[in-house]
């Protein structure tokens, strides 16, 4: 099995990946993140102000539910299945919610496709802090307030520029929720500042790590790998076009 990982423009390619190896990389380039590699500095809370959520909140008011270590968006019985793995510290998780993940909430809405996301918290291992474990922890608990798909879009929104800033802090991601209408509640809040749902996000790991998936973002669609190029889950139109080619308009 082989993993393309970028660091400083160069293609490396990883043989042989074992459980504890996963990489927040994108196929245009940029720096990748290794799980178990030499942890970075990470830095107070470097974002000022919370910023509005992207696009992918057009989501709002369908059904998220937990399902093991995985959280479910869209119909039960929708008859495909995009599954996402990401880490909430992952610059190009983010790229890709701000990008191709915005082709998804038509045919999401529409009840043709159901997302099932895998957060994984591998980057607190390599970058130092504890915001991917926290961030996850509150994503769980926004399911049960029934407003994952308006917070988890927020939390990418409110991403640093910066992977080793650890800035998702129990008072930031608070914050963040504040700007989704209906998150906060004395439930919600008791569960981000207790860390409630970390056995949790320990299970969710634990599924990125059974799946054999290797780096965040990974799309895979009716159980295969998105195609399209190694650039295409950046951009609306160009994942589109791969959804279009799975049979998915």
């Amino acid at each position: 099995m082989k993993l393309a990982v970028r660091g400083a423009g160069v293609a490396v390619a990883v043989v042989g990946l074992g459980v504890g190896l996963a990489a927040c990389s994108s196929g245009g380039g940029g720096t990748a993140s290794t799980e178990g590699s030499d942890s970075a500095s990470a830095k107070p809370d470097a974002v000022a102000e919370v910023r509005a959520a992207a696009d992918t909140a057009g989501l709002a008011g369908l059904p998220a539910r937990v399902d093991g270590g995985v959280i479910t968006v869209g119909e039960a019985d929708a008859p495909h299945t995009v599954k996402v793995y990401e880490d909430a510290r992952c610059p190009f998780c983010k790229k890709f919610e701000e990008g191709g993940a915005r082709a998804l909430v038509k045919p999401v809405a529409d009840g043709d496709v159901k997302i099932e996301y895998t957060i994984a918290s591998f980057l607190d291992n390599n970058l130092g802090g504890s915001g991917s474990v926290k961030a996850a922890n509150a994503l769980r608990a926004s399911v049960d307030a029934g407003k994952f798909p308006e917070f988890h879009a927020a939390v990418y929104a409110n991403q640093p520029a910066d992977e080793s800033v650890d800035a998702y802090t129990d008072a930031f991601l608070l914050k963040i929720a504040g700007k989704v209408e209906g998150l906060r509640s004395a439930a919600f809040d008791k569960a981000v500042n207790d860390g409630s749902y970390e056995k949790w996000v320990g299970r969710a790991m634990q599924s990125f790590r059974d799946d054999g998936v290797q780096g965040t973002p990974t799309v895979l669609i009716d159980g295969k790998k998105a195609g399209g190029g190694e650039d295409a889950m950046y951009g609306e139109a160009s994942f589109a076009a791969v959804l279009k080619q799975a049979g998915i308009s």
